[in-house]
């Protein structure tokens, strides 16, 4: 179902079942999966594929060319998963470098005017509330929420089920299962209710409030928190959290 003002590529691929709306515009390299609908004005470009189920609402531009200096017209790509709704004026851009991708997972929604920018990439389930930013190169694990207006620099990581605050500035890495927020954002426990609403255990939880309170002795560095935790984790979710802090790291992490 394609709407007679929409302009679509010949060479575009769309699946079955897929709507297109009034005055959207979809490029030659794109692929829509079947039953995703882009409403009125939707611009997707560039070398996307946006997977089925979708719901890309006004305005929305998916796979503009990075607002990366370094850009220079190169093959890079874009791609949305399943299921995945995308709400007014959220922009999601290209990737920098040659073959390079930017990526948004399964089932994620995201809110009016969050931006997206070059070579980030989302798990699934991932929830960004109004106004949330993303530098480049950012990674989000699954099932995290980012709160409105909040503001990423650029290399940050931030784990699974992580919930950052409303208006928060993020410029160190945040483990998983932790609750930031704040100018510059600092931690505030776990982020029990996520954790509970998702099936924890009751074991597991216990022993991620340990390690958080090891990772956030003022005693210790992070070095010597990992070495502290390792002692007596049993966990799967314990064993993530050693991981992420031992993992390499553009901007440390938050402490």
């Amino acid at each position: 179902m394609i709407h007679p003002t929409a302009i679509v590529h010949p060479s575009a691929k769309i699946g079955r079942g897929a709507e297109i709306g009034p005055y959207s515009i979809v490029g030659e390299h794109v692929e829509i999966g079947a039953g995703t609908v882009l409403q009125a004005h939707v611009v997707v470009n560039g070398w996307t594929n946006i997977g089925a189920d979708c719901i890309i609402y006004p305005f929305v531009t998916i796979g503009a060319a990075s607002q990366d200096r370094k850009y220079v017209g190169e093959r890079a790509y874009t791609r949305v998963g399943d299921r995945t709704v995308l709400r007014e004026y959220v922009s999601i851009q290209r990737a920098t470098g040659p073959e390079e991708v930017t990526s948004v997972g399964n089932d994620c929604l995201l809110l009016a005017y969050v931006h997206i920018a070059h070579n980030c990439t989302i798990g699934n389930g991932v929830t960004m509330s109004n106004l949330a930013q993303l530098a480049g190169h950012v990674i989000v694990g699954d099932n995290a929420t980012i709160g409105g207006q909040a503001g990423v620099h650029q290399f940050v990581r931030i784990g699974r089920y992580t919930m950052v605050g409303g208006a928060s500035k993020l410029t160190k890495d945040v483990p998983p299962f932790i609750l930031v927020e704040g100018n510059p954002a600092q931690p505030y426990g776990l982020n029990s209710v996520g954790l509970r609403r998702a099936g924890f255990p009751v074991e597991e939880r216990n022993e991620l409030k340990r390690i958080y309170r090891t990772l956030y002795n003022p005693k210790l560095n992070v070095s010597q928190a990992v070495a502290a935790m390792k002692a007596d984790v049993v966990s799967a979710p314990g064993r993530e959290i050693i991981a992420f802090l031992e993992a390499p790291s553009e901007r440390g992490v938050l402490k």
